[in-house]
């Protein structure tokens, strides 16, 4: 295949990617990172999803907060980190970055719909068990290395045992900033008002970026727009004022941070309007997603100005920049490579590979969740297209169960945050489970009996008790030292 080719695959996907879905989900989810790093205390993590949290509150609770959050992993990773660092125990912490993207509710309903309500069920169920699962079992292996974090994380903030109201209000208001951005309610997507621009050309430049970046729907392929192009431009403006401006830690009100904030808020704001091109000019179509996304920048603008003091802001504005530069060039490494890699994958192999539920399709759907990435709820259509093509249910939930898990930037990211050791071996899990999961479903699918069900359940979980049996006997010998007092 055409080199060039390959490269322009890559180019347009990152390009395609930055525009639709970074500024919405990810810029607000690194300033809810960088808050939870800098404004909340270490108490307030650990009391609800610290290690010695009581699990039957921990594991739900991390499971509640990701169903809300309809996002994709790379989203989710920023989050994941500023809950880990702050003190979460390392099990709640997996069972939120697994739930999330994976078991949300604007997914889960969207995949009711496109699918049918019966994929919904057992994504919904088996993200729910399996999550939790996961969190248990990460939890059991690492417990030396867990207990390691949970003494030498964010000793400085020890003595802090409450919340501030302005922090609260903060990420509450950087909450709802993500999900306003977020959210597929009508509401929101409605165009409440418009404005044309009379700028002539627009259909010829928007037909050059067709042609620069081609678009195609039934490979998850979306283009670029006059939109994205200004976005991509405005995303690298934050970068070089974030550079010039956070990295100078002696004068926190420096005009460098001030400009920062001024282009986060008007990037955020085009974000969440839409432009479309017309023979009378430029229109810039004003839904209600604007409105939600200018009130809640102004009430994040006002408390971070008004309410938090100057040393509180750079500490909040610095921990978000730490946690971009830790993770953001991983996320750009690994869309590039996932649309160079989505062109080598040819649809067509599905059917030979997954067209059976066996163990190998079943693995061929996890292999496609890991180089086929798709943002959240992009993957719904493109499962349908496998169903079009010939992949049978059961290998297509194990790809709907590992596609917002095991996408390859998400894996580089996590592996920033937890290391490469822990990194590898949640991603070991996700794909058993995701396995098991679709072989379950798709026997299921095909008539066979609850007790043959049931038996090769059993059989999986006598061996992963036996395992998980000697780990925990292992740890038991080999406890972790004590810090001197």
């Amino acid at each position: 295949m055409n080199a060039l080719l390959l490269l322009q695959s890559g180019a347009g996907n990152l390009a395609a990617y930055l525009a639709a879905h970074v500024l919405l989900c990810l810029v607000p989810a690194f300033f809810i990172a960088g808050a939870l790093s800098a404004l909340v205390p270490k108490e307030s993590i650990t009391r609800l999803l610290g290690r010695h949290a009581p699990k039957y509150l921990s594991y739900p609770a991390a499971a509640a907060a990701g169903s809300v959050l309809a996002v994709c992993s790379c989203t989710i990773v920023p989050l994941f980190a500023g809950i880990y660092k702050k003190g979460a125990g390392l099990g709640p912490a997996i069972t939120f970055l697994f739930f999330a993207p994976a078991g949300n509710i604007l997914a889960l309903s969207y995949t009711g719909v496109a699918i049918g309500p019966d994929i919904a069920f057992a994504r919904l169920f088996l993200s729910l068990a399996f999550g939790i699962g996961i969190g248990m079992i990460m939890a059991l292996i690492f417990s030396r290395s867990d207990e390691a974090h949970d003494q030498g994380e964010d000793v400085a903030f020890a003595g802090r045992g409450k919340m501030r109201g302005a922090a609260l209000l903060l990420l509450l208001a950087l909450a709802g900033l993500l999900l306003a951005g977020t959210l597929k309610l009508d509401v929101l997507n409605r165009s409440w008002a418009s404005l044309t621009l009379p700028i002539s050309g627009t259909y010829a430049i928007q037909a050059w970026l067709d042609a620069l970046v081609p678009s195609d729907p039934t490979r998850g392929k979306e283009g670029l727009s006059i939109q994205g192009v200004i976005l991509i431009g405005l995303l690298g403006a934050i970068g070089l004022a974030a550079w010039l401006g956070l990295d100078r830690r002696t004068d926190p009100d420096n005009p460098w941070m001030q400009a920062l904030l001024a282009l986060v808020i008007v990037t955020l704001s085009v974000a969440a309007t839409r432009w479309v091109p017309g023979p009378s000019g430029l229109t810039i179509e004003l839904p209600g997603r604007l409105g939600a996304v200018a009130l809640l920048l102004a009430a994040a603008a006002w408390l971070g100005l008004r309410k938090l003091d100057s040393y509180e802001r750079q500490e909040w504005l610095w921990e978000s920049w730490r946690f971009v530069k830790q993770i953001f060039p991983l996320l750009v490494v690994g869309v590039f490579v996932v649309g160079v890699l989505r062109e080598l994958i040819q649809p067509e192999w599905i059917q030979a590979l997954a067209g059976a539920n066996t163990v190998i399709a079943n693995m061929t759907g996890v292999l496609f969740g890991v180089f086929m990435y798709f943002p959240t709820l992009v993957e719904v259509p493109i499962a349908n297209m496998f169903l079009d093509l010939g992949m049978h249910r059961g290998p297509l939930l194990a790809y709907l169960m590992a596609d917002p898990e095991l996408s390859l930037q998400s894996i580089l990211m996590i592996t920033a945050v937890i290391g490469r050791a822990r990194t590898w071996t949640y991603v070991a899990w996700v794909a058993v489970f995701s396995t098991l999961a679709g072989l379950i479903y798709g026997s299921w699918v095909d008539g066979a009996g609850l007790a043959g069900i049931a038996l090769m359940l059993a059989a999986f979980l006598a061996a992963l008790s036996g395992v998980l049996w000697l780990v925990a006997r292992s740890n038991h010998r080999h406890p972790i030292p004590l810090p001197p007092r």
